[in-house]
């Protein structure tokens, strides 16, 4: 049978559980209603029997060894081939004597009132294209309010020069894909785009671009250095994949189960107490047809006994091949079906067996689906059962195992106050990181008034800035523009797309026009538009939005400002919480045959 990473969903399978132990599940076969499984192997004795009587009706079908559990009656005693297969089944296991001592250690008590330490996450602002008019001032004006920032640019030299020499370098150029090294980019969450084709007068420039800096409509633009497609979409399809993970994705990153018309499955195998002697048994299984709607679910279930000092039960993961990196996210986000009792998730960020875990106990309201989350902050690092107040803060970028326990105990030396015996079940239909609400843009670009005029019907086109007029002489360089536009909305990654008018060397403060729609023309000062760039990555009013920017100067008036009376700082939130999701000046073509 052909095994994957993923189960693709369809509606001709039949109503089937899944049981494939240590495998991921993609299958594409029908099932019948419960895999056909070997007699019972789980010994109970007279208390376990009595805790079954209760529950004459129930019986449970496990994903585990092959094996089904049950309340039937039997001899009294330990299963030694049920630990055996526990042991072979994680890999890398210790040797039996020291797996079965660290397990029955985690279960004593210990006592520590010292605090847990916070785990925290920090973050690097990217700046992307720094060396330009835009992101120099951007990078400039982050560096004078303490942020973590680094520059990305082509040539070293040229940036410490104009950033200065001790400035954060990514070099590195985003038209080609192989410089763009993921270590590079490691701490960085939030970016600022400001990569441009580079623009130029036909007749030259000064080497400090004087006619450049005047504005496109007084000299005849040619493109210089790479054409529009290189740069404005091949470079934003590198750029985009190069910080993705870093920067996280609005809708979460799935760890297991439901995505969009996937089920992401994982290798879980048991782990309970038959590892210190106790008779509990649990399994993992993966059901089609009960979760919410009718969909696929993982399920974890079982009966947990306190016999031979037992009293938990767990299903964990075996190491992933490699490590999830969530360092982008705020937390883990379980979607399940609460029974009403308190359970575990416990994440590893080490490929050894026997060490600490991450831990966050949870409440569940029984009968109903519910979203638990569970911030990277509450993750308390146990060991042994214990807190461990000097343990090394938790890692989100290198997460390698993850394990659901229901337990009769709590940390140190405290117990589960909804802990019962008997038989317990726990849909549980997605594992994934999320990003804490409100949500902010995570990368913010800096495109173009215009990108969608050059083919809209209608437009008199003597009336448009000169990038539009010669759209096509410029090798198509709106068009490119909007397809980048197009793939950063695209990507699932929180965003916010400004559109600047033409832009000038003049400071900021001037009153501004936020529109939507790209209908506007006029001009913006460079100054101005990197701190609107900066103020979005920290308003939720500005995500996912495409706006377009102007001052209310006229291009014949200059706009100066006095030093002594400049003008007041501006609230950028009030421009932002005025824009609508989903305006981007495309529906005008759209109502037209005319491609772009």
């Amino acid at each position: 049978m052909e095994v994957s990473s993923s189960l693709k969903l369809s509606s001709s399978l039949s109503p089937s559980i899944i049981n494939l132990q240590g495998s991921s599940s993609s299958i594409d076969v029908k099932f019948s209603k419960y895999t056909s499984l070997p007699k019972p192997f789980l010994q109970l004795d007279d208390k376990s029997r009595r805790l079954r009587d209760q529950q004459a009706s129930h019986s449970l079908n496990l994903r585990s060894y092959r094996k089904r559990v049950t309340a039937k009656s039997g001899s009294q005693g330990w299963d030694f081939g049920r630990f055996i297969k526990t042991l072979y089944f994680f890999n890398g296991a210790p040797s039996p004597l020291k797996f079965v001592s660290s397990v029955f250690e985690k279960l004593t008590n210990g006592s520590t009132e010292e605090p847990v330490t916070e785990m925290g996450t920090s973050g690097i602002i990217l700046v992307a294209g720094a060396t330009g008019g835009v992101g120099r001032r951007v990078v400039d004006i982050l560096r004078k309010r303490g942020l973590p920032v680094k520059a990305l640019v082509r040539n070293e030299e040229k940036a410490r020069k104009m950033l200065g020499p001790d400035i954060d370098l990514i070099v590195a150029d985003i038209t080609k894909e192989n410089t763009l090294v993921p270590e590079k980019f490691k701490g960085v969450r939030k970016v600022i785009n400001a990569v441009s084709v580079i623009v130029g007068p036909k007749e030259g420039d000064t080497p400090e671009r004087q006619k450049y800096n005047q504005g496109v409509r007084f000299f005849e633009p040619e493109i210089k250095g790479d054409s529009p497609e290189l740069v404005e979409y091949i470079g934003m399809k590198n750029l985009i994949n190069a910080v993705r993970d870093g920067v996280g994705l609005e809708n979460g990153k799935l760890l297991f189960g439901v995505g969009d018309n996937t089920f992401k499955d994982l290798p879980w195998g048991a782990l309970d107490d038959v590892v210190m002697g106790g008779v509990s048994e649990s399994n993992f299984l993966v059901d089609l047809t009960a979760g919410e709607n009718g969909g696929p679910t993982g399920i974890f279930k079982g009966i947990v006994s306190t016999t031979n000092n037992g009293g938990f039960t767990s299903v964990r993961t075996k190491n992933f091949p490699e490590a999830e990196n969530v360092s982008a996210y705020d937390g883990l986000e379980l979607r399940l079906k609460g029974d009403g009792l308190r359970y575990k998730l416990i994440v590893r960020t080490s490929q050894d067996w026997d060490t600490v875990g991450y831990t966050a106990s949870f409440d569940t309201s029984p009968g109903q689906w519910q979203s638990v989350r569970l911030p990277f902050s509450s993750l308390r690092p146990v060991f042994r059962a214990r807190t461990v107040t000097d343990a090394p803060p938790f890692n989100a970028s290198s997460i390698i195992s993850l394990q659901l326990m229901f337990s009769k105990f709590e940390y140190d030396g405290k117990l589960n106050p909804t802990f019962k015996e008997g038989p317990f079940e726990l849909p549980l239909s997605s594992i994934r990181a999320y990003i804490q609400e409100p949500v902010t843009p995570r990368f913010v670009h800096v495109g173009s008034a215009g990108v969608t005029r050059p083919e809209r019907p209608g437009l008199d086109l003597s009336k448009q800035p000169p990038a539009v007029r010669l759209n096509k002489e410029l090798d198509f360089i709106l068009t490119y523009k909007l397809k980048g536009e197009d793939l950063i909305r695209e990507s699932g990654i929180p965003f916010a797309i400004v559109r600047p008018c033409a832009l000038t060397e003049e400071p900021a403060g001037a009153d501004l026009i936020f529109e939507q729609g790209d209908n506007i023309t006029g001009k913006v000062s460079r100054d101005e538009v990197a701190r609107i760039c900066i103020a979005a990555l920290e308003s939720p009013y500005a995500l996912n939005k495409t706006f377009e920017v102007k001052s209310t100067v006229p291009f014949s008036e200059p706009f100066t400002v006095d030093p002594e009376n400049p003008p007041p700082e501006k609230d950028y939130n009030e421009y932002f919480k005025n824009l609508k999701d989903g305006i981007t000046g495309k529906e005008a073509l759209e109502q037209s045959t005319v491609a772009v």
